[in-house]
């Protein structure tokens, strides 16, 4: 597939309703105008002025000359057999990310990448270990929104709200992309865009506390973080960012980032690894680390990958790990697998990152040299 030519024309389609209603005015026109271009490009999915029918001809002409709405591409999709969607969406720079959606009785939750690669390289996460190229537009993250609800708008033959859920738990840290990240997920909000809930969109940090705070006072979405370890020595080697902010601030930003909003409580993600930290002592830490902390936990099978140390926990120590919780009075599920066939399971995404931090290439010499010297 050729790449698009690159363009200096305003993309509209990643302007919030701020931006655009300032778009508009700089351009002497009435506010409103924002409210309806919005509603024709996120709610009717439409990528082109012309079809924008209650907007004057002469300010169609006139938008044409200096804006477009040119969402990402898709270069490839894959469907699995548990119905869970993959789109490999390419980016005019030639990186691609990974988009999936995930289809279930009464919900459906499209899961959104940040960063092309990742900066963090958690030890246990694929996404990880392709090393890390930039951060994603705001144009290039409600892209992938755009393009998901338009596929399986087009696939169901209805126009129907197939995406209920967000959550920004794709390829990267949505907290060091902060700005482009609020400002989608502002889009995902609005009742112009997808008019979705502060309680269906998802942000999922490993942890960057200053950011965390930032974001608390900004937004109200959910909160999910990747802690995967129950004491520091630990997660310094699974999540190396827990290095610079270890677990005490951490949970204290936790307790913090709900605190006016007593009845919502924060999603602990714990990945779930062979003798890493599953077994019942690591269950107790887990216990005592969250005391005083209004969290949900949720336990996920490993999904591995090529090359990858790490094992899946048995379903034993699972079921016994989440007992010990719930006896506990923790809130605490197993999160069901979905897309393993199509590596589009949680930690498995890997686009095609033209990887700027050399990571990938450092990990595949180091997987030689062990290969040679086993």
């Amino acid at each position: 597939m050729e790449l698009s030519p690159p363009s200096n024309k305003i993309n509209l389609l990643g302007l919030n309703r701020e931006a655009m209603q300032t778009f508009f005015v700089e351009l002497g026109e009435k506010p409103y105008r924002a409210e309806q271009v919005l509603k024709w490009i996120h709610f009717e999915g439409k990528n082109n002025i012309a079809d924008m029918t209650n907007v004057s001809k002469v300010l169609r002409h006139k938008l044409s000359d200096i804006a477009e709405i040119r969402p990402p591409q898709i270069a490839y999709e894959h469907t699995a057999p548990d119905d869970t969607h993959k789109w490999i969406i390419r980016l005019n720079d030639g990186n691609c990310i990974e988009t999936v959606f995930i289809p279930e009785k009464n919900r459906g939750t499209l899961c959104v990448s940040s960063q092309v690669g990742c900066i963090l390289n958690c030890d246990f996460c694929s996404t990880g270990k392709q090393g890390f190229s930039r951060n994603l537009t705001t144009d290039e993250i409600i892209g992938q929104v755009w393009l998901a609800a338009r596929s399986l708008s087009q696939k169901n033959g209805v126009h129907d709200n197939a995406v209920t859920n967000v959550v920004m738990m794709g390829m990267g840290e949505p907290l060091l992309n902060f700005d482009p990240v609020v400002s989608a997920m502002n889009i995902m909000l609005d009742d112009l865009g997808y008019g979705l809930s502060k309680r269906r969109v998802t942000l999922s940090t490993a942890g960057i506390v200053p950011a965390l705070y930032r974001l608390r006072e900004v937004s109200d979405v959910a909160l999910a973080v990747s802690l995967h370890a129950p004491n520091d020595e630990l997660r310094n080697i699974l999540v190396p960012v827990n290095k610079k902010y270890p677990l005490k601030e951490l949970m204290q930003a936790c307790k913090d980032y709900f605190e006016q909003q007593p009845r919502r409580y924060v999603t602990m993600e714990y990945v779930m690894l062979d003798g890493i930290n599953d077994t019942p002592d690591h269950a107790k830490q887990l216990i005592k680390l969250l005391n005083n902390v209004k969290a949900k936990v949720n336990l996920i099978p490993f999904n591995p990958f090529p090359h990858t140390p790490y094992q899946r926990s048995t379903p034993e120590a699972i079921q016994l790990f989440q007992s010990l919780l719930l006896k506990a009075k923790i809130n605490c599920i197993i999160r069901k697998t979905r897309g393993t066939e199509i590596d589009a399971a949680c930690g498995q995404l890997v686009g095609s990152v033209k990887d700027r931090t050399k990571r990938s290439q450092r990990i595949r010499l180091q997987q030689i040299q062990q290969e040679k010297n086993p």
